[in-house]
């Protein structure tokens, strides 16, 4: 009886050893998997897009005295005049993130239909009709921002170009017209924020601000010429962005 008991306490003993080491292989091999994290946005990459918003013009221009034989301006007289418009176009661009800090290129072309036009009355009714416009507005600049996930704050500077048209035409007594367009250079700063919809849409919203220098206008008309140095003063707008951006590789983070 005595050897029946330790035989069955032995046979029991090595069943719970071989529970227990297979219990100890499950556990090694059903280890739990870490949480997953949404990917980190990355804002690295090349982007194409859109944008449309208004745009706010102060165009001015001085009689530069070279010559008026038609007119009633005289030289160091001028007109200074406000509009607002509509604007669009499209925007092309390159960021480069490290770490929270974004970095990049971007180039935009618009198009703006800031004009207006007015009567000299300096002598009486006036007779002196003239007129504005500026249909263009290009820049090329450099932006820095920071991210915060899918969120991006950014300042912008560089160049700023906007083709400008100022014309007159003389109507009363000794009469004539004439008008002449110059591409205007200057210099533009801006801001804005970006929101990554997704992996490659993204929208944003942007204010930017431009200063024009001056060009010399020759306004010839039938009896001679009008000489005035004009300029778009400045030129202001805000505008609502939607971009699309190719791939680039996922920062995953657990």
């Amino acid at each position: 009886m005595r050897n029946q008991l330790i035989a069955a306490f032995a046979c029991t003993t090595a069943l719970v050893s071989t529970g227990a080491a297979s219990a100890a292989d499950l556990g090694a091999r059903y280890t739990k998997a870490p949480a997953y994290v949404e990917p980190l946005f990355n804002w690295t990459g090349f982007y194409v897009g859109g944008h449309i918003g208004g745009a706010w013009t102060n165009q001015q221009f001085i009689n530069n005295g070279i010559g008026a034989p038609f007119g009633d301006l005289v030289p160091g007289e001028g007109y200074r005049q406000r509009s607002a418009g509509i604007m669009g176009g499209a925007q092309i661009g390159y960021n480069w993130q490290a770490n929270n800090y974004v970095f990049g290129m971007e180039g935009t072309i618009s198009g703006l239909d800031n004009k207006g036009s007015f009567t000299n009355t300096a002598f009486g009714a006036g007779d002196d009709v003239f007129s504005w416009r500026t249909n263009v507005l290009a820049t090329v600049v450099g932006r820095a921002g920071f991210a915060v996930q899918n969120n991006l704050f950014y300042v912008k500077g560089g160049y700023a170009g906007a083709n400008n048209r100022l014309s007159v035409s003389d109507t009363v007594g000794v009469s004539g017209s004439g008008g002449q367009t110059h591409w205007a250079n200057g210099w533009t700063v801006g801001a804005g924020w970006e929101y990554g919809v997704t992996r490659n849409w993204i929208v944003g919203l942007e204010y930017n601000y431009a200063a024009f220098g001056s060009q010399t206008y020759q306004l010839g008309g039938t009896s001679g010429n009008y000489t005035f140095d004009a300029k778009p003063r400045d030129i202001q707008w805000a505008v609502v962005r939607a971009s699309y951006k190719f791939d680039a590789p996922v920062i995953a983070r657990y």
